[in-house]
């Protein structure tokens, strides 16, 4: 199931913030309705063109900001398969993969540019961008971590290894 990502790259820069990624007006709203303005600040024609598999790619410190994980959610809802940045604020990065959003280090974000089509094997720790052909090597995905994001989350995860240790 997460053998091979594959989509269309959204670039963003350093510093986009989970009050970006989640306005906080419309944090009561269900999440499907929230998510609809996801980075709207920043690109309002992302959550309208997003489609499902597409890759986010940004700069340094991507969810600075609070806690919320509404942010990875609304990332998740709106179908980007992965989030490739240059740097993580430290709760977005573990939001996200208990969310079941793989979020990986990449330091070359900058040579993606918006649309690319970008392959990830986060088993291998390869980035391939397909339109120019470059290939980048990035930390793999350690088999734990692979496990989690492919039971759906951290939530997902520890009810099928209860329902392993109850059978």
């Amino acid at each position: 199931m997460l053998a091979k990502l594959s989509g269309r790259a959204w670039v963003f820069g350093d510093n986009i913030d989970t009050d970006v990624l989640a306005p906080g007006a419309y944090l009561k709203l269900p999440l499907r309705e929230a998510a609809k303005h996801c980075l709207e600040a920043v690109n309002p024609d992302f959550a309208r063109q997003v489609t499902p598999g597409d890759i986010l790619v940004a700069g340094a410190n991507f969810g600075l900001g609070s806690s919320r994980e509404q942010a990875a959610q609304a990332l998740k809802e709106l179908g980007i398969a992965a989030v490739l940045a240059r740097g993580f604020a430290r709760i977005f990065y573990r939001n996200a993969i208990n969310l079941g959003l793989p979020a990986i280090f990449f330091a070359s974000c900058d040579a993606v540019s918006l649309h690319d089509r970008l392959e990830i094997e986060l088993e291998k720790g390869i980035v391939r961008n397909c339109t120019t052909g470059n290939v980048y090597q990035v930390d793999p995905v350690p088999p734990h971590v692979l496990e989690l994001l492919r039971d759906g989350g951290l939530m997902p995860h520890l009810a099928k290894k209860l329902a392993q240790a109850r059978a």
